[in-house]
């Protein structure tokens, strides 16, 4: 079960033969993976929502599949590379104060939407203001907590994590498909920013940055370790680890598999399965209940994978995930119809669990090579995969404008998910030995924990 459960009996006089009863403790960082897990659910309304824009503001203002496309692919590039600075900034200022600007920062940009009338206020308010706000509370929000709370199940603490973006998408996307198709766009645009300022206080009141904040040790950790005091120049920080990983070819690895990753899912399913799948007759509303079905086995996909990843050797897993997932696309544009129907019930089912089964591996892999500054390096590493997800956004609208149909785009991302594969089998292991003191000593910890490690 979650937490470290700790059972203890009080002490008792000879003379009495009463029992008191035993009091179950569970250690706190399980508490803080909770509030994550359900501010990451809170913010996931923004990433829900574009792939429902593009028919209804293509209808109203005329504008051009490739002109959305563009401004959700600025969306999507700022995501990515404001999380190297985010993780950075969450050293000097803490996670509550990053993550609270965040979410208002979000909020503002997807309630200004409602009054715009020109293409550049989209990618101004949606591209930038989400984009950055977003991109503040990316997934390295996620590594940072788990690298600062846990030494022992990380990988499982990853898993849960990652997938609640997939929770978030399936608690939202039936409601803002149902709001866009009966109301119009506009009112899921400020549930949108509705659901962002409401889980603020949230954020503010009950995450804590650090174990020490509660006089505590990290989950798994041999003893208690002092709150590290703020680290200046955030953004040097920020650049500096990337100019040194830059120079191993482990990074250059991870970023190329996760720019594909990124290309062949929140650039092209995410974005223009909805409108692909209404091109072929389907109601708005079946295509975006498609897509949370999706989110339903992310959920498992991606905490068994955080499961598998505390037990097998991540780059395998990796070229596992790869392989399967362009398989899968290089059939969907032969399943695309008017109704839903089995096969097509299949490719969900199979394509949800892989969705973001790759985060956990990714992410141990980071650490593996990095050490103390993996927050910092995964953010770069994401960066590429929302850079990936931006080109196949962007592309993905043109290749619909000039060529009337989006196979040519389901082609080129199965053929792009093979070439992932192979590039995760190239990836070295790198020898504990080779690793820093400090990290030689996480790593043992982890690997201990992982084999005591309970399925959640």
């Amino acid at each position: 079960m979650l937490g470290d459960v700790t059972q203890t009996t009080e002490p008792q006089h000879d003379r009495s033969p009463i029992h008191r009863p035993r009091r179950i403790r569970i250690h706190r960082a399980w508490f803080v993976a909770v509030v994550t897990f359900v501010t990451i659910i809170g913010a996931a309304a923004f990433a829900s929502l574009p792939g429902l824009l593009i028919e209804p503001l293509h209808e109203e203002f005329d504008w051009s599949r490739g002109t959305i496309g563009f401004a959700v692919s600025v969306n999507l590039a700022l995501y990515g590379l404001t999380a190297p600075f985010a993780a950075a900034l969450m050293d000097r200022f803490g996670i509550r104060r990053v993550v609270a600007v965040a979410l208002t920062v979000i909020a503002v940009g997807s309630g200004l939407t409602v009054f715009m009338t020109t293409s550049w206020q989209l990618v101004l308010y949606w591209g930038i203001l989400v984009g950055l706000g977003s991109g503040s509370m990316a997934l390295a929000f996620a590594a940072t907590v788990t690298n600062r709370w846990f030494v022992q199940r990380r990988g499982l603490v990853t898993g849960i994590l990652t997938a609640a973006g997939a929770s978030g998408q399936l608690v939202f996307l039936p409601l803002l498909s149902w709001l866009v198709e009966n109301h119009g766009w506009r009112p899921a645009s400020i549930t949108v920013a509705l659901s962002a300022l409401a889980v603020v206080p949230f954020v503010w009141l009950l995450l804590r940055d650090h174990p020490a904040d509660v006089g505590i040790a990290a989950y798994g950790a041999e003893g208690f370790t002092p709150k590290p005091d703020p680290v200046p120049g955030a953004a040097r920080r920020a650049v500096r680890v990337l100019f040194k990983a830059a120079r191993t070819g482990p990074f250059w690895l991870l970023a190329g598999t996760f720019a594909i990753c990124g290309a062949s899912t929140n650039g092209l399913v995410k974005t223009h399965f909805v409108p692909a799948a209404h091109d072929h007759g389907m109601p708005i509303t079946a295509a975006a209940s498609l897509l949370a079905v999706i989110g339903v086995f992310d959920v498992v996909g991606t905490i068994a994978s955080g499961w598998f990843t505390d037990r097998f050797e991540a780059r395998r897993l990796l070229a596992v995930y790869y392989a399967l997932r362009g398989i899968s696309l290089l059939f969907l544009p032969m399943l695309l119809a008017p109704s839903v129907h089995p096969p097509m019930l299949f490719f969900i089912v199979f394509y949800g669990l892989d969705w973001v089964a790759t985060v956990p591996p990714t992410i141990a892999l980071c650490r593996e090579h990095y050490g103390e500054d993996s927050a910092i390096v995964f953010g770069w590493v994401l960066a590429s995969h929302q850079v990936g997800a931006a080109i196949i956004a962007f592309g993905g609208g043109v290749a619909r404008d000039v060529f009337g149909s989006y196979d040519v785009v389901w082609y080129a991302s199965g053929a792009l998910c093979a070439v992932a594969a192979l590039m995760a089998l190239v990836i070295r292991r790198r020898p504990l030995a080779a690793l820093s003191p400090v990290s030689s000593v996480k790593s043992v910890s982890s690997q201990k924990g992982a084999e005591d490690a309970v399925s959640g």
